[in-house]
């Protein structure tokens, strides 16, 4: 087995053991373990080792046996550098202990449970040796297969997405990822429990949850999260979030309409998701969360198809002239018992659905019908985040659009903000059928403003198409503007500079020149 007969060195191996259960090691683990000199395992300081345990009846007296105990785990430790100091320190001892036996040209495997580059303690052994010794790495099946498999539900299907998470993360992140992703495993439970069971329920993935401790093992338990008692939790646990996909029907009905007086048992809601101005880039964890859990997606046809297909979801489109009518459809969805998602571009709140939504909400026979709105990322922000910071000090927001209000209401309210010296993001300043109102909106702030207060053209900001151009008020020109623009002008102390390598910024000082 040595190879110190012919001055080589010995060959390291990390070897997967899988869950537990002995006989889920691989052929290729036992294999490895059998041409072994020195077998070597963590443990802590009790002694007891569960990778030792899984492959003991693989190891004979002749093997080499290191006892890698850990000097601290969950407890707290003097050492000068603290935990991580100690553990620092434990991990150059170890692999010095692994390297004499390498270097004498002995064969060294180090069990691992599960897979030992999936959170486990070999990788730490192989960062300091595997780039000095013949290294093979074996893997093992993982815990969170192992828990897929107890649970007997698929983990992830077609293009769902699967979420690995440390439960040691903060309850914000835990909370922002999993309400994120569509299936998700959340590892290393122990004390952190209870963190962790906040953080479901606060992505709305509690009741969807799934309990697995030790399994495979002789000592294994499954049970739905909210059944579990967060003092029995050891930190051999895993928390389960399965595929949402359901059973598809054998012979799938088209969607009925929506029955406004039939409501069915159990109530449904309506969430206004605001997806930002582009693509997903620009969607918040919690929109992409309620996306992913809505049976229904109801929206203007283009906003909609920015949205993933999802099996089992209904998807309502529509044209956009008709935000009443989406509404009601939604709102009467929800009151069969729907779970359903308005999508809106930008935020939902400016110049989009949550208005609507509301306000049919506020009427009979929809006023106990739940609505929450989310929040997205606006067309200013993202236009003015490209130019520099030009919404830096107050600002007005205005739409040109006349379709829902009289010129005369919105020319006024030029008239006064431009008095004011706001900054003014103006929204919708263009269709294929109306550029007027740019021309005119052009007129009207030279009458308060001077012909280079910077001007800056977001288009399809974000998008495959995006463009951003910053140009003088005088030279603002009604053609370069349609539906996909969004103008952001300056004021008074709004700046446009040239910096060094060519660009062209414009900011606005958050500081007001006093009188």
């Amino acid at each position: 087995m040595s190879d110190q007969q012919d001055g080589r060195t010995g060959r390291l191996y990390g070897v997967g053991l899988g869950p537990g259960d002995p006989s889920l090691m691989t052929v290729r683990a036992v294999e490895v373990i059998a041409e072994a000199d020195v077998v070597a395992y963590h443990s802590a300081r009790h002694g007891r080792s569960i990778a030792r345990s899984i492959a003991e009846r693989h190891l004979r007296p002749d093997h080499i046996e290191e006892r890698l105990v850990y000097p601290v785990t969950t407890e707290t430790t003097d050492h000068p550098g603290g935990y991580q100091g100690a553990m620092d320190e434990f991990y150059a001892e170890a692999s010095a202990r692994l390297a004499a036996h390498l270097d004498a040209g002995r064969t060294v495997a180090v069990l691992a449970e599960g897979d030992p580059l999936f959170y486990g303690s070999y990788m730490h052994m192989h960062k300091r040796l595997a780039d000095r010794y013949p290294t093979e790495v074996v893997p093992g099946v993982t815990s969170v297969s192992a828990a897929a498999a107890r649970l007997g539900k698929p983990l992830v299907e077609g293009e769902e997405v699967l979420t690995i998470l440390p439960g040691t993360l903060p309850e914000e992140e835990l909370t922002a990822r999993l309400a994120a992703t569509d299936s998700a495993a959340v590892m290393k439970l122990g004390r952190t429990f209870p963190t962790v069971r906040r953080a479901l329920e606060r992505s709305g993935r509690l009741t969807d949850a799934a309990y697995v401790e030790r399994a495979t093992m002789a000592a294994e338990r499954t049970a739905p999260m909210t059944e579990v008692d967060p003092e029995s939790v050891p930190y051999f646990a895993v928390a389960v979030l399965p595929s949402r996909i359901g059973v598809p029907a054998a012979d799938p009905a088209p969607a009925a309409a929506p029955v406004a007086d039939a409501p069915q048992e159990g109530q449904g809601e309506v969430v206004v998701v605001g997806l930002g101005p582009a693509g997903p880039l620009w969607l918040t964890p919690e929109a992409r969360g309620e996306l992913a859990a809505a049976q229904d997606l109801v929206g203007y046809t283009t906003y909609l198809d920015r949205v993933p297909v999802r099996p089992g979801q209904r998807r309502h489109a529509s044209d956009n002239k008709v935000e009443a009518e989406r509404a009601e459809f939604a709102l009467d969805l929800a009151r069969q018992g729907r779970r359903v998602a308005v999508v809106s571009s930008g935020d939902p709140g400016v110049f989009a659905m949550a208005t609507a939504v509301l306000e049919a909400a506020s009427e009979d026979p929809y006023r106990e019908v739940p609505v929450r709105v989310l929040p997205g990322m606006t067309a200013a922000h993202a236009a003015a985040s490209r130019a520099g910071a030009p919404l830096g000090h107050d600002y007005a927001v205005v739409s040109l659009s006349d379709r829902l209000k009289p010129w005369e209401v919105i020319a006024e309210r030029l008239r006064s903000a431009a008095a004011a010296d706001l900054v003014l993001a103006l929204y919708n300043p263009g269709s294929r059928s109306r550029i007027w109102q740019v021309g005119k909106a052009r007129e009207l702030l030279l009458e308060y403003r001077a012909p280079d207060t910077p001007v800056v053209l977001g288009r399809d900001v974000g998008g495959p198409e995006e463009s951003v151009r910053i140009v003088r008020l005088a030279d603002l020109d009604p053609d370069d503007v349609d539906m996909r623009t969004i103008l952001l002008v300056g004021s008074s102390q709004t700046r446009s500079v040239r910096r060094g390598n060519g660009q062209e910024i414009v900011w606005t000082p958050r500081r007001y020149p006093k009188d």
